[in-house]
């Protein structure tokens, strides 16, 4: 089964010069905890609700600061047509529970999530991804070693 039938689509993008407060709203009327930042047509980073509590809240930033300073700049992501035991083999090494999906152009397609795994794939690949993001074993972030990082969107 490939990524691109078990991921969300329809995301919402934030721009880097939007204020962490105006992220943090979007998020919670979309119900997310993480949004794609895009700049002219070009995925440039993610912003989680963990990077608005701990760059921004907890490093006592004004609601004001752009996305920009808090953001993660280093975009893991896998592509639409990777299988799904690969991405959450992938979501698995570089510790995190939410990847980028990207098509063969390099243009953002959809996000897919280890809630989008466990619904529609059932527990194995979603159970698997899990057990190796929650080992213990270095930082959680977005920036690990071993994801792949576009230079276009």
């Amino acid at each position: 089964m490939e990524v691109s039938e078990v991921m969300t689509t329809n995301v919402k993008l934030v721009s880097p010069d939007q204020s962490v407060a105006q992220a943090a709203r979007m998020m919670q009327d979309l119900d997310v905890g993480l949004l794609p930042v895009a700049e002219n047509d070009r995925l440039v980073g993610m912003i989680s609700d963990r990077d608005i509590a701990i760059r921004a809240v907890g490093a006592n930033k004004s609601p004001d600061t752009p996305v920009r300073e808090v953001m993660s700049k280093e975009v893991l992501y896998c592509y639409e047509t990777d299988e799904v035991e690969a991405a959450a083999q992938n979501m698995a090494d570089i510790k995190v529970r939410r990847l980028p999906v990207l098509s063969q152009q390099k243009r953002l397609v959809g996000i897919v999530s280890l809630g989008d795994l466990a619904v529609i794939d059932g527990p194995d690949n979603a159970g698997e991804a899990l057990c190796g993001i929650s080992e213990p074993g270095g930082a959680h972030s977005q920036s690990r070693d071993g994801g792949r990082s576009p230079t276009l969107f």
